[in-house]
């Protein structure tokens, strides 16, 4: 127990001096007046591309492989296999990505890029990697696509066994031996899973609205701040698109209600329902450390670690993404 505390504490340290370094980088070329994607490379040896995707946006992270030195962050549309094409998706890096690297950007200086997206299993793997390839103009050995998941699990674990868990607008979870995923517990999405979730938090929370379960008055308030009335909240679950989303950017009203005894039980039952249906399901949950990725975890640290607790559960770090993690997970290799 000792080493696993001195452990994380290390790591934590290492994330936050390489935070500090990234963005005092940025600051002094900010202070000059110079944009920061038009720094020029001098004497590049090796680059490394790294990619967070979500289904809405992806964040890439270009680094000096030779030194570790972040050199510009990227932002483009998230990159979906499930819901694009390969075409669409080499559409989106030739129009987005690589233009906005192109200062930095030459593909004899990549020694890799590991891409982590949403929808990228198994199957949907060789997609991405094929549109990669064909717009950085790499070899398939030069690029690695992984899911999401395994994104976190490097980041938040690193090199060292864990059990990994993304909480935002869903929930996942996995085993993870310090490279790789060996075993994930199926989120089944908001309806018939993704305990602790934004959008479970807040189909609960409605559901406890409309039928009168919350303390007096909060009902009202609620319906006020957030300009709705119950036949707003119907049809915005039952007909129109992307209920969970909505029902996720209830979280930051609940967030800042913690203290009213009705919404802090429900999120706690949450939170109870995400570590009995998922973590106690893993091989080794009691003793080994488990990491958080994502907003809701992030905001709701305390209250998650106050349910670990109860299960007795060693709890690591809190990200609310997993990209520093990853840079540092990269630079080690």
């Amino acid at each position: 127990m000792k080493w696993t505390c001195l452990h994380n504490l290390a790591f934590c340290n290492e994330i936050i001096s390489f935070s500090w370094n990234f963005h005092r980088k940025i600051w002094s070329w900010h202070r000059k007046g110079i944009p920061l994607q038009k720094q020029k490379i001098e004497a590049m040896k090796h680059i490394t591309l790294i990619a967070d995707s979500g289904s809405t946006k992806t964040t890439w992270n270009l680094l000096d492989a030779d030194n570790g030195h972040p050199l510009t962050e990227v932002t483009t549309k998230g990159l979906n296999p499930y819901f694009q094409t390969e075409l669409e998706c080499k559409d989106e890096l030739s129009l987005s990505l690589l233009p906005a690297l192109q200062p930095y950007w030459s593909a004899a200086d990549c020694q890799k890029v590991h891409f982590y997206g949403a929808g990228c299993t198994a199957e949907k793997c060789a997609q991405v990697q094929h549109a990669l390839c064909s717009v950085l103009c790499l070899d398939l050995q030069q690029v690695e696509v992984q899911s999401d998941m395994t994104g976190a699990a490097r980041g938040v674990c690193g090199r060292k066994a864990g059990i990994a868990c993304i909480i935002g607008t869903g929930s996942n979870s996995c085993l993870y031996d310090g490279e790789r995923v060996v075993s994930n517990v199926s989120p089944l999405g908001y309806i018939l899973g993704d305990e602790g979730s934004g959008a479970v938090m807040g189909r609960l929370f409605v559901g406890s609205v409309l039928k009168n379960q919350l303390t007096p008055g909060l009902k009202e308030e609620f319906l006020t701040a957030q300009r709705l009335t119950p036949a707003d909240i119907i049809e915005r679950v039952y007909r129109q698109p992307l209920p969970n989303r909505f029902l996720a950017s209830l979280s930051p009203f609940i967030c800042s209600h913690l203290h009213d005894e009705t919404v802090r039980t429900l999120v706690m039952d949450s939170f109870r329902s995400f570590f009995k249906r998922n973590v106690l399901q893993y091989v080794g949950y009691d003793t080994l450390p488990i990491g958080f990725v994502g907003s809701v975890a992030y905001h709701y640290r305390d209250i998650i670690n106050e349910v670990a607790n109860e299960f007795h559960l060693h709890i690591g770090h809190f990200l609310q993404s997993p990209m520093e993690g990853l840079m540092i997970f990269h630079q080690s290799n």
